[in-house]
This record gives structure tokens, C-alpha cells and sequence, in this order.
């Protein structure tokens, strides 16, 4: 196919009068030029004409079965409510669900963030077992509703399925709440073995593994669940969550006697294909390690902000060159623009300074963040995408004109509008893989499986309430 954007946000910044061919999915070739244009505009048959295009954005960290649970927690514990406590109530509600439960809550959130931008999903998955804590008889049941989720509403995969042993450091037997997520090495490997035969048979999907946390592995486990996964793809993404929480420090100090992201960067060999999720309490030796290292620090900040994490040093990380990527999470929000702005403002609000994450290349704030997180987003799920470039998938976004007329205009001027002014939808058409998969800012799945969620909601409500 041909698509003409009149503009577009290409590697280098913003260009004009642009022709892209798409071939099997990928940008075969970028044309500009009088003809071009004048093709385009008199109407050729063969020719797409967008106003603006942007890529598309990664979102690093999902737990798909979390967006199911989104407004559930939040009635307050007379101010001892945390994080933890926020955890207890998760894994009675996860104690229903399904793996057509599962399959359902995945494809209205992958509905969900395409429509708001998202194009492709590193989704973190640890809920494998049945509602009991037993294996199915097929161990990779659970991801597999999550790859037909992903076909279904056409949004790129990377799966992540989850290495998770113990409630805690040193190793402690895993409590009532955690059955569904624990696997032993071997059986963790078979699983991850599972998912790439699952990946061969999808489109636009690949896999890695996510080693839950340090307090969920110990040191041979992770190092065994690595090298699996690195022999059978030597650039497997390897996720990780990691010191999210002070009291995570603190347990990590008290049994290896060193910070969690020090300990990693001291037993593991840490490279770029690696996403720290969080890395919200690191010290100055703990950013420089990883900037060092090419290890992607994975930001969540509605998420960090829901739950109370803290936040992430991300003015020094970013000035020294450190590569971010965003992600939903819980999806407490399920959407980039969101995540971007309050990437943002949380450093306005430490620094109390005003447009910080932007350097003089690129002085705009809001293209400056949408850039780096969707290029730190490509390289945290090892995929071929995050910029429009020649020989990049073609994942892209149209903005809505008629939304943004309404601030303010001008290259310069758009991501800024769309990420800071904007509150109403603002992303008109989605393109995945070379193929449309919102159009007019509909997808062609969201009102049937939207009315399947309320049902489900309904459902999961009332056994909460019981």
C-alpha cells in the first residue's frame, strides 16, 4: 500500500508532503518531491492521504488481567493503605478469573490501547495456573489467551511469561495468593519453550522472559531462566521489576547486603535487551550502572503514582543519556499521552522548573518524550519498531485533526498540544504491522467485546461484594 502524510515525524524530526510504500508490513521507501505530492493530491487511486502521522508507542509493562481490577482499590485503609496492602486485594480478585476470563479482560485492554495509541504490548505475564494453583493440562493455557487476545484486536506481542518462586527474600514458601504464579525452573523453561511455538504461529509477536523480582528469584533460578531464553533468541528482552518500593530495598539490603539494582548489576550480566521496571529508588552509582550497561529503565508513572511507588530520577537519567520506555501496568490509565504527562510533571513538580525532559535538539517537550519512549519501547521488546524509518515496521498513528485544532498548531507545536492540552481522544486511525486496525477512532471489536466486559464486571463485582 502507499500512504501520503501531508505531515509526519520521521527519525530526524518533522517532514512534509511524504510518501511511504508498505510492503508485508515494513516501510520498503520514503518519497518526497513535487510529483509525490501531486500525485497524492489529485487523487490517485492508489494513494492513502493523512493529514499527521506519528509512530505508533511501545507500552513496556502490562499485566493484562490488572485492567479487570482497575477502580476496585481504592477505598482507603484510615491512611495505612500501600502498596502491599493494595497486593492482598489483587490476589483475592485474581482467585475468580478464568483463562477465558483472561482472554476477555486482554482484549479489551489491547482494544483499549490501540485506540489510545499503544501499538505494541510487552505484556508481563505471571498469571499461569489454574484457579486451584494446579498446571492445566496445557501449562501454557493461561498466555495462550493472551496471544489470542492479541490476534484477535490486532495488536503487536511481546510475551513475557513470568519466573516467579517465593513471597519473598530468602527464599520464603509462597503464600495462598501467589499459587497461580509459581513454576519451578524446569517447568518455568517448558512454559517459555510454549510460548515461542504459540509466537511461530502468530503474527507480530515474539517472546522473553520476566524474572518476577529479587525477592520472587534467587540467583540460580534467574541465571538458569536466562540462558534458556538467551539460547534459544540471543536478543530475548528480559524484564524485571525492581526497586519499586522502599521497603524492597530495605529487605534487599538485609539479605544480600547490597540495593537491588547494584545486586543486578554486580551478578548479572546486564546489556541492552534488558528492562528494569520501576528502578524507582536507585542511588547515583545504581543510574550510572545502568546508563553504563544500555539498560532501559521501564516508567510507569500512573501506576508508580497510584500505588504510592515514588518517583523515578528520570532528569538524571535522561541528561545522561539513559534510555526510558513507558508501560501501563495496572492500567489504572490506558493511555501513553497520560503517562508522558506525568513522566513530565512529576519532575516539575521535585525540580519546580517547567518543560525539563527536552534537550536542544529537540526543544519540544512533548515530541521530545514521545520519541524516546517509543524508540526505548522498541528496543525493551527487541522489535522493529518505535520510529518511521525505511526497513521499520510500519506502526503508525493519525492524529485527529479536528481534536487538536483547538490548541496550539505548527510542527513544533503538535506533540506538545496532544500531550499536555489535549483531554479528548485525539488518535483517529491506528495502523499495526502495515494493516488499519482503528479507524475514524473505531476498532471494529470494541462494542461487543466492551458489552462482554460490563457482563464480566458485573460478575467479578458482585463475588467481591460476597
Amino acid at each position: 500500500m502507499k500512504l501520503f502524510a501531508e505531515h509526519i515525524l520521521l527519525a530526524d524530526g518533522w517532514h512534509k508532503n511524504q510518501l511511504l510504500t508498505i510492503e508485508n508490513g515494513v516501510i520498503t521507501s520514503i518519497e518526497t518531491g513535487e510529483h509525490v505530492t501531486a500525485m497524492a493530491l489529485e487523487g490517485a487511486s492508489d494513494i492513502e492521504v493523512k493529514s499527521i502521522v506519528i509512530p505508533g508507542m511501545v507500552n513496556c509493562h502490562s499485566h493484562a488481567f490488572q485492567r479487570a481490577f482497575a477502580g476496585f482499590s481504592e477505598q482507603g485503609s484510615e491512611g495505612n493503605d500501600s502498596f502491599w496492602t493494595w497486593r492482598n486485594i489483587m490476589y483475592q480478585f485474581l482467585s475468580q478469573l478464568t483463562s477465558k476470563d483472561a482472554e476477555l479482560i486482554a482484549q479489551q485492554l489491547y482494544i483499549e490501547m490501540l485506540r489510545k495509541g499503544y501499538t505494541r504490548v510487552a505484556e508481563f505475564h505471571y498469571l499461569h495456573h489454574d484457579i486451584d494453583g494446579q498446571p492445566y493440562p496445557e501449562l501454557a493455557q493461561m498466555a495462550k489467551a493472551i496471544f489470542n487476545a492479541a490476534q484477535s484486536s490486532g495488536i503487536g506481542l511481546t510475551m513475557l511469561p513470568v519466573l516467579y518462586r517465593f513471597s519473598g527474600f530468602g527464599e520464603l514458601a509462597p503464600n495462598h495468593g501467589q499459587r497461580r504464579f509459581i513454576n519451578d525452573v524446569t517447568q518455568f523453561n517448558q512454559l517459555v519453550d510454549d510460548c515461542f511455538e504459540l509466537a511461530a504461529k502468530s503474527s507480530n509477536a515474539n517472546v522473553g522472559i520476566a524474572p518476577h523480582s529479587l525477592r520472587a528469584v534467587d540467583k540460580d533460578s534467574l541465571v538458569a531462566a536466562v540462558d534458556h531464553v538467551r539460547g534459544k533468541d540471543p536478543k530475548a528482552p528480559i524484564h524485571i521489576h525492581i526497586a519499586e518500593q522502599q521497603k524492597e530495598v530495605n529487605d534487599c539490603l538485609t539479605h544480600y547486603g547490597k540495593r537491588p539494582v547494584q545486586w543486578l548489576l554486580d551478578n548479572v550480566a546486564l546489556d541492552k535487551h534488558w528492562c528494569l521496571i520501576h528502578a524507582t529508588h536507585i542511588d547515583e552509582q545504581e543510574r550510572q550502572g545502568m546508563i553504563a550497561q544500555g539498560t532501559i529503565a521501564g516508567i510507569c508513572p500512573t501506576t508508580e503514582a497510584n500505588l504510592g511507588d515514588g518517583i523515578f530520577p528520570t532528569t538524571e537519567f535522561v541528561a545522561e543519556h539513559g534510555t526510558i520506555a513507558i508501560g501501563s501496568d495496572s492500567h489504572i490509565s490506558v493511555n501513553p499521552v497520560e503517562e508522558l504527562r506525568w513522566l513530565e510533571y512529576a519532575q516539575r513538580l521535585i525540580k519546580q522548573q517547567r518543560a525539563i525532559l527536552a534537550d536542544n535538539a529537540t526543544p519540544s517537550v512533548g515530541q521530545f518524550l514521545w520519541q524516546q519512549a517509543a524508540k526505548g519501547g522498541a528496543q525493551s521488546t527487541s522489535s522493529n519498531t518505535g520510529e518511521l524509518a525505511v526497513g521499520k515496521q510500519a506502526d503508525l498513528l493519525v492524529l485527529d485533526t479536528q481534536a487538536l485544532s483547538v490548541y496550539a498548531t505548527g510542527d513544533q507545536y503538535r506533540l506538545d498540544s496532544l500531550t499536555f492540552a489535549s483531554i479528548e481522544q485525539s488518535i483517529a486511525d491506528v495502523m499495526v504491522n502495515g494493516m488499519w486496525v482503528v479507524e475514524s477512532g473505531e476498532h471494529p471489536l470494541a462494542r461487543e467485546t466492551q458489552k462482554q466486559f460490563a457482563d464480566l464486571l458485573a460478575r467479578l463485582s458482585a463475588s467481591t461484594a460476597n
